[in-house]
């Protein structure tokens, strides 16, 4: 058995959808010679197995797609590699913009299943086209989405995509924003363009990602189908864009299933000084190195949150004045959602202690207790009395040390130029990196990097009120918050959306702020927000839960091939 789990096989059968079919107008959509040269080849494929749940399916593997017309070249030798050196890439010519497409046996002939569309990209890092489904391999439905995906029979899609840290051919820096919206928008019309001819809907597309695969999956779920894609999309040569750089095929997605989000990234420094200043929670955990700059970044969170003009399922007004009180409201539905899923669930008492554990790369796992002195639960009724939010704060930054001061745009400041925050995903591709925010701009004083108030004698202000500068269109274009809710994109309508309540990599705000704003999105049908109980910064910890959610929308959404049906 463990030899045929094993098998890999060159494929001689003849495959469900017989020839290898242009890419169709099946859909009413005109063909121009990029979408020709985009054509999907059902014979293509070569049939693996693995287990799932101790059972063996066999599955069709579509080998490393290039869903562009017009890749980017990347430089063969990519920065990441073992003890901070280098990587060698097998495919600089289309590996950061292709796909793996894995079909199990049970969605061969079938264009109604749902499409597991993976982002796997973290950090906002560029990510090399993986295999998620390997030959031999053996997956638990109950902990691995991978194995749920092809247990429910849904095709499950690996998706590459640049982004920062890419390194191109020419030397430049390819990968900066909004490069992983782009490509991501581009697999999406990849699919659509080639919908009558692969196995699997293009109209029930799922996107799964954690961190900033859980931000790529906001801003694909958030900005379907807007014009203001259409020059990037044009210019890699994706599927729907004809020569007037008019799109002749669709972006938005079905479902987003989407894990600690990091994204909103204009504002997230300040969301994160506020939320961890508030409460003086960087002074008690002594992790303030730059209590000036986290004041100064704090004090504009009000006024952001203000602009945002969201709103509580209670009608009340999402503030400053009201946010933490909001949090708190979160975290004892977490609690409580917990501790009533299960009768084993149990939240240790007052001075009784939580056990976490943890590890790092390459480490083994580390058990720590941590005392309880901030959420006070009654185990008669599963019910939550209090919680301290000082003292949650405090907890969450104790267990995992808060982030630098800025946490998100911090090269270039205070002459930091080792920070791995996300700087590099903005500026020109000829740039290392660039500050994208106010603060963080007019703090600059690295000389010589092209960058700030330093380099430029302009202020942010000044230097965005430029019609030439990029930065302030990267922000925007990565940003799910400036199209939820707007007439200039389509919306996903079904949004699945996890927290943890441990997690300190980004503040709790940014996505209470996104499930607020896609609530009153009308667009969204369905909306799953919560703060995953006792969870770090990861995702796909739920994964019955969520592959449960995930059915029950494809279960309401009904045909995607009856008569009438959108697309």
């Amino acid at each position: 058995m463990a030899l045929a789990s094993s098998l890999v096989l060159a494929t001689p059968a003849v495959p469900a959808f017989g020839a290898p079919a242009s890419p169709s107008a099946g859909r009413g959509h005109p063909v121009d010679p990029e979408d020709t040269a985009l054509r999907f080849d059902p014979a293509a494929y070569t049939t693996i197995t693995v287990t799932v749940d101790g059972s063996p399916v066999h599955v069709r593997w579509y080998k490393e797609i290039c869903y562009v017309a017009n890749p980017v070249a990347a430089a063969a030798q990519q920065p990441g590699g073992p003890g901070g050196g280098t990587t060698t890439i097998p495919d600089p010519a289309c590996g950061y913009q292709s796909m793996n497409v894995f079909v199990p046996e049970s969605a061969f002939g079938d264009r109604r299943a749902p499409v597991y569309f993976a982002v796997n990209n973290s950090g906002w890092m560029a990510s090399y086209l993986r295999a998620s489904v390997t030959p031999g391999a053996s997956y638990d439905s109950s902990t691995s989405n991978v194995g749920a995906a092809l247990k429910a029979g849904y095709v499950f899609v690996d998706v590459a995509n640049r982004s920062r840290g890419l390194a191109g051919a020419d030397g430049s820096s390819p990968g900066k924003a909004p490069a992983a919206a782009v490509d991501a928008k581009a697999a999406v019309r990849y699919l659509r363009l080639n919908d009558a001819a692969m196995p699997g809907s293009a109209e029930r597309i799922v996107v799964n990602g954690t961190s900033g695969g859980g931000a790529l999956a906001s801003i694909l779920g958030a900005s379907g189908n807007s014009a203001e894609y259409a020059p990037y999309l044009a210019a890699i040569g994706a599927a729907g864009i004809d020569a007037k750089g008019r799109s002749t095929l669709r972006d938005d997605v079905f479902a987003v299933n989407a894990y600690c989000p990091i994204t909103d990234l204009g504002n997230a420094d300040i969301a994160y000084e506020w939320l961890y200043n508030v409460l003086g929670t960087r002074d008690a955990t002594g992790s303030n190195p730059s209590p000036a700059a986290a004041a100064a970044i704090a004090e504009r969170f009000a006024g952001y949150e203000r602009s945002l003009g969201l709103r509580n399922p209670d009608g009340t007004r999402l503030t400053a004045a009201t946010m933490l009180a909001t949090i708190e409201q979160e975290v004892v539905r977490s609690a409580e959602t917990y501790l009533k899923a299960d009768p084993a669930h149990t939240i240790p008492p007052l001075g009784g202690t939580f056990e976490i554990t943890s590890g790092g790369p390459g480490g083994p796992p580390v058990t720590k207790s941590y005392v309880n002195d901030w959420i006070d639960v009654d185990p008669a009724t599963g019910e939550v009395r209090s919680v301290d939010m000082a003292k949650y704060l405090a907890f969450v930054a104790t267990q995992a040390t808060l982030k630098t001061t800025p946490a998100f745009d911090a090269v270039g400041v205070d002459g930091n130029t080792t920070s791995r925050t996300e700087t590099d995903l903005f500026g020109p591709p000829s740039q290392k990196y660039s500050n994208y925010t106010e603060y963080s701009w007019n703090h600059n004083d690295v000389a010589g990097d092209g960058s700030g108030l330093d380099d430029t004698g302009l202020t942010w202000k000044q230097y965005t009120a430029k019609r030439s500068t990029v930065v302030d269109d990267q922000v925007h274009l990565i940003n799910p918050m400036d199209f939820v809710g707007t007439a200039a994109a389509d919306t996903a309508p079904n949004w699945y959306v996890r927290h943890g309540t441990r997690d300190r990599d980004t503040a709790f705000t940014v996505s209470v702020n996104l499930d607020r704003a896609l609530a009153a999105d009308q667009q969204v049908e369905d909306l799953n927000y919560q703060l995953a109980w006792n969870q770090p910064h990861a995702g796909n910890y739920d994964v019955p839960e969520a592959m449960a959610w995930i059915a029950e929308a494809v279960r309401k959404a009904g045909d995607p091939l009856a008569p009438g049906h959108r697309g």
